[in-house]
This record gives C-alpha cells, structure tokens and sequence, in this order.
C-alpha cells in the first residue's frame, strides 16, 4: 500500500519542467508527521518552492538547517515583515549560505509558526572532524541518532565517493573519513532538532535542507524514531539517477554559476 502511495506521488511531482513552482500540487505532501523540503542551496526556484510547500502545508514548526538554535531564538514577528532587518539579526551576510533574499520568501510564510535551528556550529565540526569521535556530540544523545557506531564499508566508501565527486575530485583522500563524520552529525543535529520540535509543537514540522540531508536511505529521515512519520521532497537540476533515495523530487530549471571546481584548479 505504501508503494503504491508513493508511485501515485511520483507521478504527480516528477519530472516537472523547468522551476514550473506553479503547476506543482503541494497537497500531496500532507498527512505525515514530517516534511523533508531539499534543495540546491543557490538555486532560487528551489526556495520558491519550499515556500509555497510551507504555506499549503501550514506546519507548527519549520526547521532550518541553515540556522544555529541561538538564531532561531531571534526570529521574531515582527521581523518577519521586514527582510533587511530579519538578515541584520541573523547575521546572514556572515554565514556563508547564499543571498538572503533566496530564502526569505520562506521566513514570510512562516506567521504562527516556530522557528529551529539546525545547524552544527564550526567548532564542533571541526573538533569531530578532527577527531572522528561523535560519543560525546548533541548533548549525549549521539547513540539516539547512529554516531557512536561505525558506518558499513560499503555505505562508509559510497559516502566517500560522493564528498570526493563534490569537491571536484580535487580532496586528498585522507580528509574524506573526516567529511563523512562531519556529514553524519550533520544528519543527526536536523533528526535531533525535528524530534525537538514535534515534542514541543504536536506537528507537523517542515524542514529545509540540502538534498543531501534530506536523503531517505542515510540522511536525515532515516535516523528519525518509528513513530514520527516522514516524507523527504527532493529538488534537482538534472533528471536523477533511477532509484534515488527521496519518496518524491522534480527537477528544475539550473540556475548560471562560476565553475565550481574553478577554486580547486
């Protein structure tokens, strides 16, 4: 029965042509306890889109992967009218993520409900990183969300090769072991802060992700108890290879980028 949900979704969200926001029909998101909204960070057509999931899917909680939890805290009402000063209290021209006005559309849609912040702060990436030990990590719930045991070989060399395949092929193969860790808490903070706001707001939740958090089969969906249903939307510019790990994506127009690898040659 739930295939067969699943197939009747895919149909209706995939493949649509070019960033067509407008002719998907969002309501097929409903009737789970989450949603896993993907995109590519940069692509504005990605953003639109979340943003108009998060109005017909009215969640009680939003949760930004891009956002530490003291940044949510100031997310305010008011600011929510007011896209300059919202930027200036998150201190978004410091974070690294893409333009702001990317991903306003969504913090205006977002009146009634709460706002999370998911984001792992650097140090503790780094010091994760460094020392390939997640025990210690998210406030000693680690073996809640996987991170005190070790990945299967062959999903630990999958992972690998798809940080290499991201950054170019241009990274010495020593530092992939620490990009994996870094992904995996990655993961398990979105998972942690989801669990957070479905205890504290009832549901549903909305999350908005890169792609690669949103993953079904090692993302962040995946780490999440039984009992809080899930769905994970992912956003792509090129058709997806067969069998891709989401319950439902669409492929969009790209958007004009430098070259990426540009800064590795």
């Amino acid at each position: 029965m739930k295939k067969m949900f699943l197939s009747l979704l895919c149909a209706a969200l995939m493949p649509a042509s070019a960033g067509l926001a407008q002719g998907l029909d969002f309501d097929v998101l409903r009737g789970v306890d989450v949603v896993f909204l993907g995109e590519v960070h940069d692509n504005p057509h990605h953003h639109d889109n979340q943003a108009r999931a998060v109005v017909v899917l009215g969640p009680s909680a939003l949760v930004f992967e891009m956002l530490l939890p003291e940044q949510a805290e100031k997310v305010t009402p008011e600011l929510l009218d007011d896209a300059e000063a919202l930027e200036a209290a998150l201190s978004w021209n410091d974070s690294g993520w893409p333009d702001f006005s990317m991903y306003y559309p969504i913090f205006a849609t977002s009146e009634g409900m709460r706002i999370y912040g998911a984001q792992v702060p650097r140090d503790v990436a780094r010091e994760a990183i460094m020392s390939g030990d997640l025990t210690s990590t998210l406030d000693g719930e680690a073996g809640q969300y996987g991170l005190t045991l070790p990945l299967a070989l062959a999903e630990q060399d999958a992972r690998e090769a798809l940080q290499m395949a991201a950054h170019c092929d241009a990274l010495p193969a020593e530092m992939l072991p620490g990009m994996v860790t870094a992904q995996r808490l990655r993961d398990a903070r979105l998972a942690q802060a989801v669990v957070q706001a479905m205890r504290e707001t009832g549901g549903p939740v909305a999350v908005i992700t890169g792609n690669g958090h949103a993953r079904t089969d090692w993302g962040a969906p995946s780490l999440l108890p039984a009992e809080i249903t899930s769905l994970s939307f992912g956003q792509f510019e090129d058709e997806p290879e067969a069998g891709t790990p989401f319950d439902l994506y669409v492929a969009t127009e790209a958007v004009d980028r430098d070259d990426p690898c540009a800064a590795f040659k």
